[in-house]
Order: structure tokens, then sequence, then C-alpha cells
């Protein structure tokens, strides 16, 4: 098979092209990064040209795209059948998925007030009551999955999965505004930062210097 080639935005902002990016890595699944940085000249020019939505992630498999996380991660099971995306027992797969999904659609207070960036700080930012429930049914998801299919292993499944992949976000976000854990989530948070994918994405992340306003809601003026 040619190798493929994944579109992504900034490291430090995009949380959607982070999961799809550390998925394929954490699987060792070879590929071409292709970086349109938001509101750049490239992205202007050759987002549409990738991606039917002009959104980001995009794979592309042989110059066909696909679009979406969890269309991205789905076609990954697909055509590397031979690597754990999705947890080997079926109920375990069951709940990964419907966690994924849950991911994918909902948590949207926390997606608007808590954008995820991952160079800076801002602690106790962007608290409000609807955060608030999300960071508590995260936190519920992390417990339940870790207790009844953790195992010995540090993931929600035991080995690394697609839904650590796209948890991954959700944890920088913690870290960017000191959100406080529970001890069991906190060495969650603390396995996934470590896991050398994550980490290889952060310190990529980090060194990144352009300036996105939108994505900058706590930054002083």
């Amino acid at each position: 098979m040619p190798r493929p080639s994944l579109v992504i935005a900034n490291k430090n902002y995009s949380s959607w092209s982070m999961r799809a990016w550390v998925l394929l890595r954490a699987f060792g699944i070879e590929f071409d990064e292709i970086m349109l940085k938001f509101g750049s000249e490239a992205w202007k020019r050759d987002l549409r040209r990738y991606s039917p939505t002009g959104l980001v992630p995009v794979l592309l498999l042989q110059n066909e795209p696909a679009w979406d996380t969890l269309a991205i991660v789905e076609t990954v099971a697909e055509r590397w059948a031979d690597r754990p995306v999705w947890p080997v027992q079926s109920r375990a797969r069951q709940v990964a998925r419907s966690i994924c999904a849950e991911m994918h659609s909902g948590f949207r207070d926390l997606r608007s007030a808590m954008p995820m960036n991952i160079r800076s700080r801002y602690p106790g930012k962007g608290v409000t009551p609807g955060v608030r429930e999300d960071i508590a049914r995260i936190t519920a998801i992390w417990s339940e999955c870790r207790q009844r299919f953790g195992g010995d292993d540090e993931f929600l499944f035991g080995a690394f999965s697609a839904a650590d992949a796209f948890y991954a976000p959700v944890v920088m976000r913690f870290v960017t505004y000191a959100v406080a854990l529970p001890p069991a989530c906190e060495a969650y948070a603390n396995a996934i930062q470590a896991h050398p994918a994550v980490a290889e994405w952060i310190a990529a992340a980090r060194a990144e210097t352009d300036l996105v306003v939108e994505d900058e809601p706590y930054a002083a003026p």
C-alpha cells in the first residue's frame, strides 16, 4: 500500500488533528504529514483540495480522502487490521466506540470555554456550570473504563486504543486549565502525556510560535 498522508492544522490548537495523528503514530503506521496552519496562505489555498468539508484532519489513502475522526479511526482499523486499534474483547470494544462517539459529538461547553492550547497555562479559566458537568462526565467515563477494562495497564481499556487517542486532547485541556482530577484520573492523564506519540505531539506543539487569536480567549491583550 502506498504511504498515506495526514492533513492537519496547528499542533498547539487542533484537537481534532491530534486524535488522528496520535492514533497513527501510536500504532506504528508511517505517513506523510501535511501541515496547513490555521489562516495561512497554504490553508486558504490548499484546504479544499484535500478536504471536502474544509475541515481537518483528513487521511489520504491512494489520494482518496477519509475525513472526520471517527471515519479515520474506522478506516485505519480496517486497513491495518493487524493493529489493535479497538479493544479485542467485544464488550470493551462496544464501550470504546460509544465513548469515542460521545467525545466526538458532546462536551460542547468544555470545547468552547477551554480550547486546546498546549503551550499555555490558564489555571482556573473557563470554569462554568456546563464545563463542570462535562468534566464530571469525562472523569466518570475514565474511572468506569479503567475499573472495568483497564486491568493492570495504564489506559482506558488496558492497552492503548483509539479511545485514548480521542481523549488525549481532553487531557491537554485539563493540564492547561489546571483541572483538579481524582487520583485515578490523574494517573491516567499522566500516562497519556507520557505515551511516546502524545509526548512527540506535545513537544512539537510547544515549539510552535503561530498565534491564532480565536483560540487564545484568555491571552493578555
